[in-house]
């Protein structure tokens, strides 16, 4: 952090009137304040953070650093000799309103290392390791540390024993195809000379408790009849709300429009739960040459994706497994919970490159029965489906106790959404600048990492293009360096005179609401004959911004 970024950063903390998530603000007129906490807890949140020592924590005004050298002194030999692992702080000094202003950032822990903590306190039960939620410090629970900790190796819960099961709780047809496709798939695992309950221990579907074989917990969940008789909240619930918030009755008064809970083995959950999910979603109607085609609200490859993610990745250690994976479908979204939060080097900045196995038996035995690929492409594929029928990108949000994605329902270049952004078609902006546009007028705000996901470019691609749609007066940016993150300059209701679109722009509007336009939708649109509608379509298709496809009166014209 240089000099300018420290004066943005007091700036934009007494323009707003908060503290981000990022940053502690302390006084520190009298003496160095007790920052222990603050440098655990932003030493733990990715990204790490800043303390900014000389505002009141109250209003913000400057106050001053009473000694700055005695201040910097005393932090940085606490980073280094109280804390576990120590820290190397960088300190920023400036004078504002002719008082002292100091900044330390803290910078993030390696996921390896975490948590960071006070060795005096100790890592449990003393409120020594901390964690940053809503502009405040707060101590870990003790599943949070043990979260960070199983991240550091390969946890074993999901090669644990069930010994209250016994092998007839187990599907044993599901058994015999599993193990023929294993002799054709990887005759390597496979033993010829073994017997079946030997390869089933081999392949820690079963394992050994005392003087008897039971079923492991991989084994159960993928092959069980019903293994909540064991674990009762190894289960999925789904409820279904009438609006975009928990509290808001649907008009008979009732709190929920469905509630169900999905039991079985995880493939028998997969299939009931997608297909439940799928047929309860609005669709939109495309006519497909003789046909009708029901587009879903949610495209059927995410839906499934999100649902065997949360299964196959979820935390199965004794600290949760008396708790529920949750799928919510709301108004304008559908968000799905599971236990846990991201495992081993997985971080939200690279789910989608990275990939750590947290139940790695589980996922080669759903892997080998055809439930999940276990190649790290399922984010991918999510992302890329959403992106497929014009929806933005799923969100993702590690809370530590759990994981949390949410889909919209916001198609971005919708009509609607086109006609907004035609207000700025006089700007000098490229297509990816105008897609973060619509996104931000759904969106409070957008970071390098969403820009990215949206558009599938590099960081600093990403970087420079935000910082483009500053320049133009588009953007405002909060936040310094890594931090920073932007929204939209105009406040969303107001709109400079928009540009009508011609009839181009709306036939193209349209083939992206609905999939694809014929000559008879086309006329339809714009109240034109066949001739014109002829001659706009062909157009398109000639100027590569439509394809055709079929013949004659069966023709309809697609996206490239």
């Amino acid at each position: 952090m240089d000099i300018d970024d420290l004066r943005r950063l007091v700036a934009e903390i007494q323009r707003s009137q908060m503290e981000p998530d990022e940053v502690e603000v302390k006084a520190a007129r009298g003496g160095t304040p007790k920052v222990l906490d603050s440098l655990s807890a932003l030493a733990n949140r990715p990204g790490g953070g800043v303390i900014l020592l000389g505002l009141d924590d109250k209003g913000f005004a400057v106050v001053g650093v009473g000694d700055c050298q005695k201040v910097q002194t005393e932090v940085a030999d606490w980073a280094r000799n109280l804390l576990e692992p120590p820290l190397t702080l960088q300190f920023t000094v400036d004078e504002i309103d002719g008082k002292p202003v100091m900044a330390i950032e803290v910078p993030e822990v390696p996921t390896a290392l975490k948590p960071c903590y006070d060795k005096n306190k100790g890592l449990h039960g003393n409120g020594g390791a901390y964690l940053r939620a809503g502009g405040t410090d707060r101590a870990m629970t003790d599943y949070e540390i043990f979260g960070y900790i199983s991240s550091r190796g390969q946890p074993k819960s999901d090669e644990d024993a069930v010994p209250e099961a016994t092998l007839t709780d187990l599907d044993g047809s599901a058994l015999d195809g599993y193990l023929a496709e294993l002799q054709r798939t990887r005759p390597l695992a496979f033993d010829p000379l073994g017997s079946r309950d030997e390869q089933l221990t081999r392949l820690h579907v079963l394992c050994r408790f005392g003087d008897r074989l039971c079923p492991t917990l991989a084994g159960l969940l993928s092959f069980g009849k019903y293994p909540q008789e064991y674990f009762p909240q190894l289960r999925i619930n789904y409820v279904q709300f009438y609006g975009i918030t928990e509290e808001e009755p649907a008009p008979g008064g009732a709190r929920f429009l469905d509630n169900r809970t999905f039991e079985g083995s995880i493939p028998a959950m997969l299939e009931h739960v997608e297909k439940y999910i799928l047929a309860g979603l609005r669709k939109a109607s495309l006519i497909d040459g003789m046909f009708r085609r029901d587009i879903p609200e949610y495209p059927q490859v995410a839906i499934r994706e999100v649902l065997a993610n949360a299964m196959a990745h979820r935390d199965y250690s004794t600290h949760v497994r008396g708790t529920t994976i949750d799928v919510k479908l709301f108004a304008d979204r559908l968000e799905v919970r599971s236990p846990g939060g991201l495992h081993g080097n997985v971080t939200l900045d690279n789910l989608e490159e990275e990939h750590t196995t947290r139940n790695a038996r589980l996922m080669r035995i759903l892997e080998d029965i055809r439930v999940v690929e276990n190649r790290g492409s399922g984010i991918k594929a999510m992302i890329g489906a959403l992106r497929a029928a014009n929806l933005e990108p799923p969100t993702f949000d590690d809370r530590r106790a759990s994981f949390l994605v949410t889909f919209r329902n916001h198609t971005l270049m919708n009509p609607d959404g086109v006609r907004w952004l035609n207000q700025y078609a006089t700007r000098q902006l490229n297509d990816r600048q105008r897609v973060a546009l619509v996104y931000l007028r759904q969106n409070n705000r957008i970071g390098n990492a969403d820009y990215r996901r949206l558009n599938r470019v590099d960081p600093l691609v990403a970087g420079q293009e935000l910082r483009g749609l500053v320049e133009e007066g588009l953007l405002t940016s909060e936040g310094v360096g890594r931090w920073t993150h932007y929204r939209l300059a105009v406040p969303k209701g107001v709109e400079e005179t928009p540009i009508p679109m011609n009839d181009e722009e709306k036939i193209l509007a349209y083939v992206v609401e609905h999939g694809s336009v014929t000559n008879s939708q086309c006329r339809d649109l714009l109240g034109v004959n066949d001739e014109r509608a002829r001659y706009l379509l062909t157009g398109l298709a000639d100027a590569n911004r439509l394809r055709a496809d079929g013949k004659r009166r069966w023709r309809k014209y697609l996206p490239l």
